[in-house]
């Protein structure tokens, strides 16, 4: 489904973490949020019994349902959720909900599950398979801090992604102080891309480093006479200051060069390459490095930023620090 090309609101890649579960007796619901795959190696028992990366509870003997509460580390709006019960076989769910709430500040576990909380169902009680990685679409229009999987009656879920569109916080942006304005946690995002073979182009966008060269963004090798690119709309219009290229990891198979251009779409069509502005001339880059670079005072505002890199190869990090208008 095409949600899933739009970020994990939920991933601890992003800051997400669970804050409350009323059950997790057999595996810890922290790995609900947990960024890579879930895997499973056989004959792992442990005091509790077979280990599993994943959330389970035990089998419920009363009336009633077990739920956790999942803290978004990027708020947004959501798109769709994915419900992964993979190496649950005999032990899922039979059936699942997930409710969302807006909540400012830092609430605690008790102010969450109070009466007056607004919840609102984003996907209502649907049947679940086994060894399964379930997507569902969801339509509200709304902005949404954490949300609620609900298990009927009990069992194990791999994994919890909930795919959506970023919405920082526009307090947070205010006040003229210099912020990356690609962040996938300000709202930046890929939109085009030529190439993706080795590593997601979206990785560029994350917090924090790279921690191998698989956190990164690489093509395939060219054969032929053209470039590789990548196209950003910034969660936050503005004007870029400094850029940051990061190669790191990235030694036998950086790009050689790379030029970033960009565009105002309010003012100019995106499709419309006479409107694009440099950001960064065609300038030569080092393997394995973070590179920074200053942009002139003169650049004006801008909405997309294009990265073109020569004639290959792969980046960890792009980051574009400025002043949001």
């Amino acid at each position: 489904m095409e949600f899933q090309n739009l970020p994990d609101l939920a991933s601890r890649a992003l800051g997400g973490g669970v804050v409350a579960c009323n059950d997790e007796f057999f595996a810890p619901a922290d790995n609900l949020v947990t960024p890579e795959p879930p895997v499973f190696n056989p004959q792992t028992f442990g005091a509790k019994g077979q280990v599993y990366d994943g959330w389970e509870t035990r089998r419920r003997r009363e009336p009633g349902h077990d739920w956790a509460i999942v803290r978004l580390g990027a708020p947004g709006i959501i798109r769709g959720v994915v419900i992964d019960t993979s190496w649950f076989k005999g032990n899922y769910p039979p059936y699942a909900s997930v409710d969302a709430c807006e909540v400012d500040g830092y609430p605690s576990p008790a102010e969450l599950l109070a009466p007056e909380t607004d919840w609102v169902t984003v996907l209502e009680r649907c049947a679940l398979a086994g060894d399964t990685a379930q997507s569902f679409p969801v339509a509200i229009e709304r902005r949404f801090t954490h949300v609620r999987l609900n298990i009927y009656p009990d069992g194990g879920v791999a994994r919890l992604r909930v795919h959506g569109e970023v919405v920082p916080d526009p307090r947070l942006l205010g006040g003229g102080l210099p912020i990356d304005l690609a962040a996938v946690e300000n709202g930046g995002r890929v939109v085009g891309c030529s190439n993706m073979f080795y590593g997601n182009p979206n990785n560029l966008l994350m917090p924090g480093l790279a921690r191998t060269m698989g956190e990164g963004w690489e093509t395939a090798r060219r054969r032929d006479d053209g470039n590789d690119w990548v196209l950003v709309r910034l969660g936050v219009p503005g004007i870029v200051r400094v850029v940051e290229l990061d190669t790191s990891h990235f030694k036998g198979n950086a790009p050689a060069e790379a030029m970033l251009t960009a565009v105002d779409a309010t003012v100019s069509d995106v499709d419309d390459r006479s409107a694009w502005f440099g950001l960064l001339r065609r300038t030569r880059l080092q393997p394995d490095t973070r590179h920074r670079f200053f942009v002139p005072p003169s650049v004006g505002r801008a909405t997309h930023v294009r990265l073109d890199v020569y004639p290959d190869g792969g980046m960890a990090r792009l980051r574009l620090y400025g002043i949001p208008s």
